[in-house]
Order: C-alpha cells, then sequence, then structure tokens
C-alpha cells in the first residue's frame, strides 16, 4: 500500500513527572503523579498525521525491549505503517524524562537510545516507499545524516520535505536547501540563524530563506504561527484561546504532523498552516504527547469558528 507521509521517526517512552514548577539546581521536589507513555518528536507527529488522515509510515529503529513493543503497539492501534521499522537486538528503546508543572509547560530531557543508530542504510532500504509519498517528515532527534539521505531522496523524486529542527542544533546548508518547509519555534530560529537573541523573528527568518529554505514557519506557541518566504510578504495567525489547558506537551509535534497531513492533501502552505495551528491549540487540552492530538473533523469544526 502507498502511503502519503514518511516520518523519519524518533521513538521515546515518555517518562512523565507532574511538579509545581521547575526544579533548581540540587533540589529535591516531590512530584504529585507520574506515568509512562508514548513519545519522540517522529512518532508523536506521525501519530498527528495519522489522526489527521493522512496514510502515513515511519522510518526507525527501536529496541528490542518493553518500550520498543510499546512502540509498535502504538503504531499498529493507530494505523502506521511498520515495514522500515528495525528492530535492535541487546539496545534499550529511547527515553524522554519529563517535567510538567503546573502552567502547563514543561522541561524534558532525551536519551535517544537504539534511534541514535538510525543510519543511510535505513533510508536506502526505504526509497522506494520515500519516493512513492507526498512527503517526507523528519526532526532534529535522528541523526542528521539519516534525514540528510532522506530528504536527498525525496528531492530527486519531487517529494516535498518537511523538517522540525527540534532540538535545535547548527545544520549543514545542504540539508536547510533540501527543506521545503522548516518549521522551528522562536528560540529555535535564532539558534539555527546563528543571531544573537533579541534579533527580530523575521531577520532570522530571513537568514534561513538566504541559506535556501523554501519557506520558514516559525511557532509561536499560543500566539500561534507566522509564514516567511522569499520575495513574499510574512503571513500571521493568530493563536486560539483554549478554555483549558493539560499540558503543552507534543504540541509542536502536532503542528508538524497536521502540517504534513494537510500538505499531503494538497492544500496551499497558508491552509495547511491554519489546520496544524488549530490541531496544535486542540492537542494542549489533552495530557500526554498524544492524548489530546485531535481528529481531522475536530480541526475543521475548530477551524468553522474562524470561518475557515
Amino acid at each position: 500500500m502507498s502511503v502519503q507521509v514518511v516520518c523519519i521517526a524518533s521513538w521515546n517512552a515518555d517518562l512523565v513527572s507532574r511538579v509545581p514548577r521547575p526544579i533548581a539546581r540540587g533540589e529535591t521536589l516531590l512530584a504529585r503523579s507520574f506515568e509512562i507513555s508514548p513519545g519522540g518528536k517522529g512518532s508523536n507527529a506521525a501519530v498527528a498525521c495519522v489522526r489527521q488522515g493522512a496514510r502515513t509510515a515511519v522510518v526507525a529503529r527501536i529496541g528490542r525491549d518493553e518500550f520498543g513493543a510499546m512502540a509498535l503497539e502504538l503504531w499498529e492501534r493507530e494505523g502506521i505503517v511498520t515495514s522500515q521499522v528495525e528492530q535492535a537486538d541487546g539496545e534499550r528503546s529511547g527515553v524522554a524524562q519529563i517535567l510538567v508543572f503546573d502552567d502547563g509547560d514543561n522541561s524534558i530531557a532525551v536519551a535517544p537510545g537504539a534511534g541514535a543508530g538510525l543510519a543511510g542504510r535505513h533510508v536506502e532500504a526505504a526509497a522506494a516507499l520515500l519516493a512513492g509519498s507526498r512527503v517526507v517528515m523528519a526532526s532534529c532527534e535522528v541523526p542528521l545524516a539519516a534525514t540528510l539521505a532522506a530528504f536527498r531522496v525525496a528531492r530527486a523524486a519531487g517529494v516535498l520535505t518537511l523538517l522540525n529542527p527540534a532540538p535545535a542544533q547548527p545544520l549543514p546548508d545542504e540539508l536547510i536547501a533540501l527543506t521545503d518547509v522548516l518549521t522551528p519555534n522562536q528560540t529555535e530560529v535564532l539558534a539555527l540563524a546563528g543571531v544573537p537573541e533579541g534579533t527580530p523573528v523575521d531577520e532570522a527568518a530571513r537568514v534561513l530563506l538566504g541559506r535556501g529554505a523554501g519557506a520558514v514557519v516559525v511557532t509561536l506557541g499560543a500566539a500561534g504561527c507566522s509564514l516567511w518566504r522569499l520575495a513574499e510578504p510574512c503571513v500571521e495567525l493568530p493563536g486560539w484561546a483554549m478554555r483549558s489547558v493539560a499540558d503543552t506537551i507534543g504540541a509542536g509535534d502536532t503542528f508538524t504532523g497536521a502540517l504534513a497531513a494537510a500538505l499531503a492533501r494538497g492544500e496551499p502552505l497558508e491552509q495547511a498552516m491554519r489546520c496544524a495551528n488549530a490541531a496544535a491549540a486542540l492537542s494542549v487540552t489533552g495530557q500526554g504527547a498524544i492524548g489530546g492530538m485531535p481528529s481531522l473533523p475536530e480541526v475543521m469544526a475548530l477551524l468553522a469558528r474562524r470561518g475557515g
């Protein structure tokens, strides 16, 4: 079966503790709850994508352990194609240790585990799948060499590429130039552009456009998002005021996955942004990375409140 979106995917089991506030260096603070839930930016984005109606596959590497089994169960349940997932004997799957604060914000430490071994050979094995898709997406939680190999295959086949550059790190010019849509947040866009803190977002976005990115979509949390393209005016979308916020885990991944799904449907970039913006807003109303990820009808209903 052909797929519309392929994700070069990270997988982590999220170890989530809920605490009142950030913890100071050397401090111990009692958590009021703890749970283990699905995570990983790539896996999260793939789940968001398939919930938006896109046939989605993951290229991933996980451990042959209880957390790896958790990944396969999730992907099967969500209807994600796993034919290009490798299970590594004797290796642990990735984990993310997450602190969620009373205001809904969070801090995260990621240990990629077996995912650190995702490499060009995995991309080569999935080349036909990539070339037959409409969108290939990735994040910086997977090795850059794997993403670069995947984007080369996609560009050669005329497939749109989407990169969520988180966690932020220096990116080679070739990768930026192979990226059709780059989706940093307002902190990441400054780091990627190599400009000082406090530099206006538009200046940072234009640096990245100058390095070859096709479009830069800057996510602004509750404030919405903005779109930057060469020789075109900025497009700004306001955020959504949600009545209740459980936590913001996975909101950025929801944005990425929903954006990929909308682009795979053939939506213009501006309309795809509207869908992603609404999906991310809905995601914060549920707990955990995927607990609040909405369906396409839920996103359409929210958009209808603002006239599309």
